[in-house]
């Protein structure tokens, strides 16, 4: 069952770093494509985006992943959770709504990093213990 819950942290880590490339994708669309509110493709999948984080967190628990890398999870959690509300700042603060491409930068390394760490671990064998559940970890993952 632990070797279903990698494959399954991996596969929802590595489309969640596709979606945001498509995301910037879309960022781009709506400022080089003429058109009626192309930026709504962009908002619109950004919302989506907003929930995405917590089946690569719940995944990387039910996958038995280390520490390190459920406290990445925690931290991509919250940069997306702020990333829609940066630019809605763009009036009373605007250094702060400018603040929406560089957390989306954040946001891009630190799903990179998930999703490296999650194949990481989806290759990893899964040890057995002589009661015939899997083993902890002892080593550490290396660092990515």
């Amino acid at each position: 069952m632990r070797t279903i819950g990698r494959i399954a942290f991996a596969a929802a880590a590595w489309l969640f770093l596709a979606a945001i490339v498509i995301q910037v994708f879309l960022a781009g669309v709506g400022l080089f494509v003429p058109g009626v509110d192309m930026f709504a493709y962009h908002r619109q999948l950004g919302w989506l985006l907003h929930g995405g984080p917590i089946p690569v967190l719940l995944l990387a628990w039910a996958a038995g992943a280390d520490r390190r890398t459920i406290w990445l999870c925690v931290t991509l959690l919250v940069l997306v959770i702020f990333q829609p509300f940066l630019p809605s700042m763009r009036t009373d603060a605007p250094f702060v709504a400018a603040l929406h491409p560089v957390n989306a930068l954040a946001i891009f390394a630190l799903a990179a990093v998930i999703a490296r760490r999650s194949l990481a671990l989806a290759r990893e064998p899964i040890r057995r213990t002589t009661a015939g559940q899997p083993a902890q970890a002892t080593e550490p993952m290396p660092p990515h």
